[in-house]
């Protein structure tokens, strides 16, 4: 299993060596968005909770036809857990839409399916590989750009430190905020369900300022 759209570059070298393997690809059927300047499609894509339940679906297929024996449970299971993003997909959709066109300025990447969920805007990505420190140049131009267009709400991640954010905060008197890409997390099975729902009740507290 791979999430695809790129993200797992290195199977390339296995595939070559092993070109009987069979890679199930849970991007399929995903719209990609593409990256800045040479960097190709952005991989993130189960930060959409659309997107999320797709590679739910591929993955729930994949394994019906990797283990047909237990194909009536691999199908229950990818129905009940669908369900449940469905219901939260919903719920954010009516809780956030009368912030659409509201925008963000983020400190990686990971957010672009993300926004396109929600309609919101992301002004600027002040370090779009993480652990690359941004120029004095990028810092500038940042704040340069809150100062123009008013107080923008600054998402960090938490796997990652927030240097660059408190920076460009004191700056400008913005305020930073975390928002988790579920990247990483516990080992239980409502873990990107929480983490999604703790990610609505930041965006709220971020828009209601």
């Amino acid at each position: 299993m791979a999430n695809g759209a790129g993200m797992e570059s290195f199977l390339d070298r296995i595939i070559a060596q092993h070109p009987d393997i069979k890679i199930i690809q849970l991007s399929e059927g995903i719209p990609l968005i593409k990256g800045e300047g040479n960097e190709g499609d952005n991989p993130h894509l189960w930060v959409s909770i659309s997107n999320a339940i797709i590679q739910v679906k591929n993955l729930g297929k994949a394994m019906e036809e990797f283990d047909p024996s237990h194909k009536e449970l691999y199908a229950k299971n990818t129905a009940d857990y669908a369900a449940k993003l469905e219901a939260l997909r919903q719920k954010m959709h009516s809780e956030l839409a009368s912030y659409k066109g509201r925008s963000i300025i983020t400190f990686h990447e990971a957010f672009p399916y993300f926004a396109h969920e929600f309609g919101l805007k992301i002004a600027a990505v002040v370090e779009r590989e993480p652990g690359s420190e941004p120029s004095a140049k990028e810092l500038a131009e940042t704040v340069d750009l809150i100062k123009k267009n008013g107080i923008l709400p600054l998402f960090s991640e938490p796997q990652y430190p927030a240097a660059a954010a408190q920076t460009i905060a004191e700056e400008t008197g913005a305020k930073v905020y975390v928002l988790d890409p579920a990247v990483t997390g516990p080992d239980d099975c409502n873990a990107y369900i929480n983490i999604m729902e703790n990610n609505l009740v930041i965006l709220e507290g971020a828009f209601k300022k």
